[in-house]
This record gives structure tokens, sequence and C-alpha cells, in this order.
């Protein structure tokens, strides 16, 4: 599943081709994705320009000079091509500036989704109300943690991945920031020091720059809007290495957590 680097990449990539433009056709070929898509959609934002593209944990946030907002996800598979050569089964949401360029939503497995809201009311769309803070922003600090994790007796991984405590992260960073920041996957939130926090909030900030920097990590489907594979998977510590050295010149393990892969070294992770 394309995670916050991923995301960030994409609405970068979507800027330097929707920023300031026009919007001459918006064409959606299916009713849904895994939710319905808005059934004025395509009247609302035909004609209109796009005003400023952000991102909001997972989610891409376009918005128009008509104060409207498309909010889209990309699930498991779900991914933007610009000028796609051909149009296929899987793009489900077609978008054509007035100066001829073309975007595709292409989602194979149809878990993404595509909404519409007042940009004037965007914090108040239902995912974001219960969402804790940016991991790259001025809200999100060891103290800020520290409330969040206090008491819970859930793994610190566990507790990472959920979007009420800190918004965007997904498996793969999560596993990477806890090798850098030498936690445990496994060890109890609640129980963690300020001093280690501290560490864990860096390790995290420096984390996810770095996948941004480097356009992502290729995983499955995902694709940078221009088609390139983002290569920060050639920078991992621990996720998807079982059985391969840790920086530290331990070994990477991996189990299995609430269904997810979990990689770490227990020589450094304490």
């Amino acid at each position: 599943m394309p995670e916050l680097p991923e995301v960030e990449t994409t609405v970068a990539g979507l800027r330097s081709v929707l920023e300031g433009r026009a919007l001459l056709r918006v064409e959606p070929r299916r009713a849904d994705l895994r939710f319905p898509i808005p059934v004025d959609l395509r009247q609302r934002l035909t004609g209109a320009t796009v005003t400023g593209l952000s991102r909001r944990a997972k989610y891409g946030l376009i918005e128009t000079d008509r104060g409207d907002m498309m909010i889209f996800h990309l699930g498991m598979s779900g991914r933007w091509r610009i000028d796609p050569a051909e149009i296929g089964a899987h793009d489900h949401l077609l978008i054509e500036t007035r100066e001829g360029r073309l975007l595709s939503l292409n989602d194979p497995r149809r878990f993404g989704s595509v909404d519409l809201v007042r940009a004037d009311a965007w914090s108040q769309y239902s995912p974001f109300t219960r969402m804790g803070p940016e991991p790259l922003g001025p809200d999100f600090d060891a103290d800020r943690l520290a409330a969040a994790l206090a008491g819970k007796a859930t793994s610190i991984k566990a507790a990472l991945l959920d979007q009420r405590i800190v918004a965007g992260l997904g498996n793969i960073y999560v596993c990477e920031a806890l090798n850098m920041a030498g936690i445990a996957p496994t060890r109890a939130a609640g129980k963690i020091g300020r001093a280690r926090l501290v560490l864990l909030v860096e390790a995290i900030r420096s984390v996810l720059t770095a996948a941004i920097t480097a356009g992502g990590s290729t995983l499955r489907d995902y694709a940078r809007p221009d088609g390139e594979l983002g290569y920060f998977s050639k920078q991992w510590r621990v996720y998807g290495r079982e059985g391969e050295s840790c920086p530290c010149g331990g070994v990477v393990r991996r189990r299995i957590d609430g269904g997810r892969s979990t990689f770490y070294c227990a020589k450094c992770q304490k």
C-alpha cells in the first residue's frame, strides 16, 4: 500500500501538471472504487481551475477555485498516470487540462477512493477528524507522542500504525524507524521513556524525509505519476531483508503481527 512518502511524491508529481490549470474534462469511468464516486464529481470539477494540491496522512487533496476539494486515496494498488500511452480497464478516473495533459487514476484492485468536499470544511472530512498529527509537522514531538502512548499496553509498532496517534505511518516506515531508533517493535508503547521517544521521533522524521527524497518505495504496483519507480527500497535497513545483515551487524528477523510482516533486529532493538 502506498504510504505517506509515496502519496507526498504523487502529490508533487500532480502539482507540476495540475496547479493553476483549468480542467477541460473530468470523466469517472465507473461508479465506484472502494466507495461510490460522487455522482456530481464531473459537474463540479469540469471547467474549474486547480488552485492547490496537498496531502493529509495517506490522502491527496486537490483544491479548485470553486471552493471544492477532491480527496483521493490510493488504496492498495492505486497510482496516477500522467499522459498514459493508452487507457486501460483499470483507469477509473480521467482528468484532462486545457493544455492537453491527461491524468489517469489507475487502480487494479479498486481499494482506493475519490471523494469531494467543500474546501473550507476539509478538516471535518470523516477520516480526518480521528487522525493524530502529521509526523513531519510541528505538532509531532516526543511530548505529544508520550501523551498519546501513556498507559498503552499495546506494542509500539501497533501504536505507531494507529492513525489516531500519528497520521500517515505504514508498515514499511514504522519498521525502518523503530530499527533506526533501536526500539523493539514488541515493546509496550506506554513503557518507553521520553529519551527514547525523542530518538524515535527523530528516526520517523529522518526515514520519511529520506523516502520522499528517493521518490518513495517501489512495492507491488506503486510508481510515481511520471512512471518512474521510487528507489528508497534500496536504502531499507530491515524491511524485506529477513536473514540479511542489519546495519549494526546483527541478523534481520521477521515475525507476523496482526497479519503483517514485522522486520527487526534482536541485537540492536531492545
